[in-house]
């Protein structure tokens, strides 16, 4: 450990940030394995635990409900206590739950992991966004925060191959264990490298020697601004999908498109893949605007505008029956949502101070997984009762729904020079 930190010493801050993006990274492959792993396992989870759709749909609403209800907890504890001492304890915390999960013999022990996990997963996203807009400016902002955010999808790309892979060589518990111990691993790392921006990085962001004087707005004048409720809004309306696509969408293709568990792992990844290079060449082509000479607000409403223009496709999928099909409509509905989950979170950091974009992501990301709660429950009683055509009706309206929330709502927000946390 002592020569891990000698090393990290060592290391210039141009070369820390993209170091500590690259960390970011890899624990946000494993925070989204450990989540997705549960889809992926769904038919053997109902067959080992007795359950039927709706059984699945508790656990599912268990991991969201203690999910949304520490979201806003976590970005507070990031602005109150920054990123490094949170992000190694929430990395701890939800690597026990995964491992716990996998020694669970009943039910109810692995459905209080689960809790667990939604527990200690959600501080991720604010470490990740407080992070990047102190470490990068905002030419390269959108960017650096879609390339450490690809984790997402590609821990939920290697999720099928790998979790099958194991669970048809080894047994289904010991996926959940594998992927605690990964956990394990990358919070050493982070207590490591970890680092607050350096006087240059904060000059080169902001102006100004040190990053956190600018002014910052009170919690409570958070609450009165409308760009906040506009984005509560949008993640309330458009992370549902998300979670569709993480929780329902592998275990619809097996049971109603008929894939088996070994065709899910061959290619049940094809979708998550296409959604991270999607979502990264969002995100850059947002930042060429930028650079271009566009309001960085401006870049990000036309560009995610584009992409909820592939909602309506959702409305074919119940009317096919094809595997494969069904893998491509996937495939480009996810692309839309990364797009808009790597995005959205820019505007936050365009439109509020840096000190309180973790707390606003904290408060967002709540209401996005209590939008996931309605909609898991939706789920969990439609999908087998011939209902499916109501939640793809549901899912195709969403995000154009948030786009007019994003053109009339948000705006940039400026506290004045003498406003204090």
């Amino acid at each position: 450990m002592s020569l891990a930190s000698s090393i990290s010493s060592s290391i210039q801050p141009t070369g820390r940030r993209w170091i500590i993006l690259v960390i970011i990274f890899f624990a946000t492959v494993v925070n989204y394995f450990d989540r997705q792993i549960l889809s992926v396992l769904k038919p053997l989870l109902k067959e080992s635990y007795n359950i039927g759709d709706d059984g699945y749909a508790v656990i599912v609403n268990v991991f969201t409900v203690c999910y949304a209800a520490m979201y806003p907890v976590t970005g507070w504890l990031v602005d109150r206590f920054g990123p490094k001492l949170v992000m190694f304890f929430s990395i701890l915390g939800w690597s026990v739950a995964s491992i716990g999960g996998g020694l669970s013999a009943t039910i109810k022990q692995f459905t209080f992991f689960r809790g667990m996990l939604g527990i200690a997963e959600p501080a991720i996203f604010p470490v990740k966004l407080r992070t990047v807009t102190s470490w990068f400016s905002g030419k390269l902002r959108a960017t650096a925060n879609s390339l450490c955010e690809s984790g997402s999808s590609i821990g939920a790309l290697i999720a099928p191959p790998v979790a099958a892979w194991i669970a048809i060589q080894y047994s289904w518990q010991a996926v959940f264990i594998v992927g605690g111990a990964a956990g394990l691993i990358i919070a050493i790392l982070w207590i490591i490298f970890y680092r607050n921006p350096p006087a240059s990085i904060a000059l080169e962001n902001t102006g100004t020697a040190k990053i956190d004087t600018s002014p910052a707005f009170k919690w409570g004048q958070l609450w009165t601004k409308k760009s906040l409720w506009g984005v509560l809004l949008i993640r309330l309306i458009s992370d549902p999908v998300w979670y569709f696509c993480l929780f329902w969408f592998p275990g619809y293709l097996q049971e109603n498109m008929g894939l088996s568990l070994a065709q899910m792992g061959m290619v049940g990844w094809i979708p998550f893949l296409l959604a991270d290079l999607g979502a990264i060449g969002a995100s850059a082509w947002s930042d060429k605007m930028v650079r271009q000479g566009k309001a960085p607000l401006q870049a990000r409403r036309i560009m995610l505008t584009c992409f909820a223009c592939i909602a309506p496709i959702c409305l074919l999928t119940p009317l096919i029956s094809n595997a494969y099909i069904g893998i491509a409509i996937f495939s480009l509905v996810a692309i839309m949502c990364l797009s808009w989950l790597f995005n959205i979170n820019i505007v936050v950091a365009e439109t509020f101070p840096v000190k309180n974009v973790a707390g606003v992501l904290g408060i967002a990301g709540g209401f996005g997984a209590v939008g996931a709660i309605v909609l898991n429950y939706s789920a969990g009683q439609l999908l087998g009762n011939l209902g499916a055509e109501k939640i793809f009706l549901t899912l195709s309206i969403l995000h154009p729904i948030a786009v007019s929330i994003l053109w009339t709502m948000i705006k940039k927000e400026k506290p004045s020079a003498d406003t204090h946390n």
